[in-house]
């Protein structure tokens, strides 16, 4: 059948852009291979951007500028030896789409260097296309350490038919119990942080125990408020390897989240402890190792001496426990939003949260779901999204009919000033969206802002980890005032029977949540592994002086000391990056 002149003129157009993309990585490729930093310069645009993911500098690098770009090429190109530059046929051909505001071309490619296999991103300014705006470089293996997927699967002969010798689960069993042995990479926490960069680490041929002190695998999840689910969809959140079901629901409830963990750490044969608690360690700079208690649930203690520690238990450390004004006097029950499950037990009674957060409002949507007259207190202004419209955009890219690998990819490429530009761009929209929602709880008194530069949620998250709240039905329930709100700053003081207001008001309550955060991961350090490391380390998750996730997915001052934290599909992308880097370490690629 001939093609229609719209298609025709469609298959010209792929034809030229991808014949563009092929003169930019030639060109790209014979300038870097020269080590001519003049010609690079002339392939990228005056404020570009270039994202390196452990290819050519080993960590999470951004670069701005065409000059300092073509600059920091031929420096690292010296030991990375990059070449091979060229579009798989297997990945998402280019296309002409409009991001930021600019219409560019984006094209994926791949490239080899002198430990191994890469992929990249680059976008050409569509009126402009012999320059790029916007370059990403990631590794995505290291040579005699490749992923063992598809066809280089394990052929099981070590267990199968194994007559008369241990099979498959016996030596799972021995595996996972290290009576004979230390297990190289540590890692602290089995949630989507812990089971991702775990998955990656067996992959690589990395011997990793996991260590959760809860007693089951997902009882981070599933021990936390009955209400609670994800607050963005499935499409953006599968862990490394193995999808979610394409039969489960968009926003997964926390207990479908944390039997599905369960099961992935069987499926992917990851070695856990369960019930077991990180005491204290200590780092030998001679011998390259920790020296780490664990106890068991028992009482039993195990001294392990792994090369590498990774704390991967959150965002956050311990919770913020405030000290308020007269609240030890308050003869009601008092509790960390961390701790509570359900509003049940106080139904007819009455409750104050305090925060107005994610878990603020949660806590005081289930409270009210339970018959129980809630105030929720506003100690600051927080800005306050729709899960449905609004949020969504967030995660717009992986609507966009591409496969999750090269989606992943794609995502990853933003330095700060891009991300900045285009949480900007979305709250714009999200602003519109919401307009009715936002005049609602002005009406109310509700502090509302877009965050510091109108970045708003994501911003807010990436920078201090909370200060918003997706909004899933609590805003309604404040706007018609089923829900009572307080500002904090009314208060005189707590006292015996509830909250004492400036203007002699007594606020009677029997339950006070207090959905006041988390301290620091840098807390948890010092409290674990003393002050000297913590203050090596420095603040852990926020915006480092280079614009990226401060400490996080990369090494850090203290060797031997790693980060794995945020959102499923973080976890997800850049548990490979990390898991990269301690392959290349105990290879002896990288000190």
């Amino acid at each position: 059948m001939n093609a229609t002149p719209a298609a025709a003129l469609d298959e010209v157009s792929r034809s030229h852009e991808t014949a563009l993309v092929d003169h930019w990585l030639q060109t790209f490729e014979a300038a870097l291979g020269r080590g001519d930093s003049k010609a690079l310069a002339a392939l990228f645009a005056p404020d570009s951007h270039w994202r390196d993911l452990v290819a050519f500098t080993w960590s999470l690098t951004p670069h701005r500028g065409a000059e300092p770009i073509a600059a920091a090429l031929v420096q690292t190109q010296v030991a990375t030896q990059a070449r091979a530059f060229a579009r798989p046929e297997r990945r998402a051909p280019p296309r002409r789409v409009r991001r930021l505001g600019l219409d560019v071309i984006e094209a994926i490619f791949e490239f080899e260097t002198g430990v191994g296999r890469a992929s990249g991103v680059v976008r050409l300014l569509a009126e402009q296309p012999t320059q790029a705006w916007v370059l990403l470089t990631s590794l995505e293996e290291l040579n005699g350490f490749e992923e063992k997927v598809d066809a280089r699967r394990p052929t099981g002969s070590a267990y199968s038919r194994n007559f008369g010798g241990d099979n498959w689960l016996d030596q799972r069993k021995k595996r996972q119990a290290y009576a004979d042995r230390d297990p190289v990479v540590l890692v602290i926490g089995a949630g989507q942080a812990g089971l991702g960069i775990a998955a990656r680490l067996g992959q690589m041929d990395v011997d990793t125990l996991v260590i959760e002190k809860h007693e089951r695998i997902g009882d981070n999840w599933r021990k936390r408020y009955h209400s609670l689910a994800l607050h963005n969809q499935i499409q953006a959140n599968h862990l490394p390897y193995l999808p979610f079901p394409p039969t489960w629901p968009k926003y997964l409830p926390k207990d479908m989240l944390a039997t599905w963990f369960e099961a992935y750490a069987e499926m992917m044969e990851i070695n856990v402890w369960t019930a077991t608690e990180f005491v204290r360690g200590s780092y030998d700079a001679a011998k390259r190792c920790w020296t780490v208690l664990v106890r068991r649930a028992d009482g039993t203690e195990r001294s392990l001496h792994p090369h590498h520690v990774i704390f991967a238990n959150g965002v956050s450390g311990l919770p913020r426990m405030p000290k308020l004004p007269g609240l030890d006097a308050f003869k009601g029950d008092v509790m960390h939003s961390h701790s509570f499950t359900t509003g049940a037990r106080w139904r007819g009674k009455r409750a104050l949260v305090l925060g107005t957060g994610n878990s603020g409002h949660d806590v005081a949507q289930d409270l009210h779901s339970h018959g129980v007259e809630t105030t929720i207190i506003q100690r600051g202004s927080t800005t306050v999204v729709s899960v449905d419209p609004s949020a969504k955009l967030n995660y717009a890219l992986y609507d966009e009919g591409l496969s999750l690998e090269d989606t992943d990819l794609i995502a990853s490429s933003g330095t700060y000033p891009l991300l900045v530009r285009g949480y900007q761009l979305a709250v714009e929209r999200m602003v519109e969206l919401d307009k009715d929602l936002i005049a609602g709880l002005k009406a109310r008194g509700f502090r509302y802002d877009l965050g510091d530069d109108n970045t708003g949620h994501q911003m807010k998250y990436r920078r201090r980890g909370g200060g918003y709240y997706l909004d899933v039905g609590c805003s309604k329930l404040i706007i018609d005032g089923e829900v009572g709100l307080l500002q904090f700053d009314r208060i005189e003081r707590f006292v015996p029977e509830g909250a004492l207001l400036k203007d002699g008001t007594l606020l009677p309550a029997d339950l006070i949540v207090l959905a006041t955060g988390y301290h620091t991961q840098q807390t948890l350090v010092r409290h674990v592994l003393g002050d000297e490391i913590a203050q090596r380390v420095g603040e852990i998750w926020g915006i480092g002086d280079d614009g990226e996730v401060a400490n996080m997915w990369k090494r850090t001052a203290q060797p031997g000391l790693w980060f794995m934290a945020g959102s499923l599909a973080q976890c997800r992308i850049y548990s490979k990056h990390l898991a990269l880097q301690i392959r290349a370490i105990e290879s002896g690629l990288i000190a």
